[in-house]
């Protein structure tokens, strides 16, 4: 069985572009071991949090303010938004007194999803030496990907966190707990799409064009910068039957009001991200052969 440090060696290596021929022809036992993994269908944790590790390194590699910029970008994007929405159109004075909790809570869990699935669906492009010099599981490079957007939005949660203290709310036990619920149904949701495009990425690369601009209407059909109450009643439910804008909805309703929504609802949502997870492993199954042949 391959070790972690054997794992790191390679994937560190490779993810870098410093993958040598020399270096191949020495760490040979490494490649066998790796190749005997895939054969016997063996655990991939370490692979995968190592690819997950090493993008989350090498994400503001050189920069000056390095690793600050993980909070500090959302938290420039909420300044903005935060003084347009709630200066200007003054939604305290309109039945929103937490407004600001509102904005970051929404926005946060959008920028999660939004990098997630841009990482997913570019990932077996983004890694073609991993695809393309050794044989590993195309699912662990996806996998793998995805996780480094995960580790972002769990330090952007402290600051979340400050901001609830700062206002003096404290949410309900049962509130945090569906917040946690329903962060992982959208990272689930992130890595059913990432399966579902990332093979089709390799074929058709304006997909990661179109996703972006997919992306910006959707943070604009989400209650994010707006509370779902401003919206006519005949509007409110058309908008929920958008899982992401489901699930921001009342992640946010749980931690700063106390509201949920009904069981046979939230069944319905949970039914269908496992419908189109089943989907996505099935597109991603029949086009993962020929992923190294096309990039």
């Amino acid at each position: 069985m391959l070790s972690p440090p054997a794992v790191g060696l390679v994937t560190r290596n490779l993810l870098k572009g410093e993958y040598k021929k020399s270096l191949i022809q020495d760490s040979y036992h490494i490649v066998y071991n790796m190749a005997y993994m895939a054969k016997s269908h063996e655990n991939y944790r370490e692979l995968v949090m190592r690819i997950a590790k090493t993008d989350f390194k090498l994400r503001y590699h050189g920069s000056v303010l390095g690793y600050v910029w993980v909070i500090l970008k959302p938290l420039l994007m909420f300044s903005i938004l935060n003084f347009v929405f709630s200066s200007i159109f003054n939604y305290r004075n309109s039945g929103t007194p937490y407004y600001p909790l509102e904005l970051l809570t929404g926005l946060l869990l959008f920028q999660f999803f939004s990098e997630a699935t841009m990482t997913g669906l570019t990932s077996l492009v983004n890694k073609a030496q991993l695809v393309t010099k050794i044989y590993v599981p195309r699912w662990t490079i996806v996998l793998g990907s995805t996780m480094n957007a995960l580790f972002v939005f769990g330090m952007n949660l402290i600051v979340l966190a400050a901001f609830f203290l700062f206002y003096h709310k404290v949410p309900t036990p049962l509130g945090i707990g569906m917040f946690i619920i329903y962060s992982i149904l959208l990272y689930v949701l992130a890595v059913v799409f990432s399966f579902l495009t990332a093979p089709l990425f390799v074929r058709f690369r304006d997909l990661s064009t179109i996703w972006e601009v997919l992306l910006s209407a959707l943070m604009y059909a989400s209650p994010i910068i707006y509370p779902l109450t401003t919206l006519p009643a005949r509007y409110r439910q058309i908008i929920l039957l958008n899982p992401l804008a489901y699930i921001i909805n009342y992640s946010k309703e749980g931690l700063i009001n106390g509201s949920f929504t009904t069981f046979w609802h939230f069944m319905a949502m949970l039914a269908g991200i496992c419908a189109t997870g089943v989907i996505s492993l099935l597109v991603f199954k029949k086009y993962e052969k020929t992923v190294a042949e096309l990039i």
